[in-house]
């Protein structure tokens, strides 16, 4: 029986933490599924299309990996639909565990036979969120060491004319 696992997540953007959960689950999985959703509780920096473009990307070095897009409905559902008995998370701290213990308890009773699997983060990556690295490019900082060069590329021309604005504010 193949092993499949989903990983879900809005990965706004994909980040090199994700990459190395994902790169650490590919060796324990025979495939990997990254759902990338719409978060409507969230401000969106990329396009589902453009966020899928960019994991695409960024896991293109691993075989076992494809991507889907995760347009509502239960995680749960989108995991038994096609064939994964695991749904993956990453926690960084305590706070991740408290919230992903919480949601695996919650989808546990809306399907039964499908387990959350949690990694730990990787030690140099237990700082990284998206919204830190989105909030270090628009004022202009350095997020090489956060994210691969095409999804680096990507957050600067997203943000171009307003780092020239924040570090203009900043010299007057």
């Amino acid at each position: 029986m193949k092993r499949i696992a989903l990983y879900p997540g809005s990965f706004d953007p994909i980040t090199n933490g994700h990459i190395d959960l994902i790169r650490r689950s590919s060796q324990l999985y025979d495939e990997v599924v990254i759902a990338i959703s719409f978060n409507s509780s969230k401000k969106n920096l990329f396009s589902i299309e453009e966020r899928i473009a960019l994991a695409k990307d960024s896991l293109k070095d691993i075989p076992n990996v494809s991507i889907i897009r995760h347009t509502g409905g239960l995680t749960v559902d989108v995991a038994a639909s096609i064939g994964a008995n695991v749904i993956l998370r990453g926690i960084r701290n305590t706070q991740d565990f408290e919230y992903e213990s919480n949601i695996a308890t919650l989808n546990k009773t809306q399907n039964s036979s499908i387990e959350t699997v949690v990694l730990i983060a990787a030690e140099h990556y237990r700082f990284l969120s998206s919204s830190m690295i989105k909030e270090i490019a628009l004022f202009g900082g350095d997020i090489s060491l956060f994210v691969p060069p095409v999804v680096e590329k990507a957050i600067y021309d997203k943000y171009k004319n307003d780092v020239k604005r924040n570090l203009h504010t900043e010299r007057q």
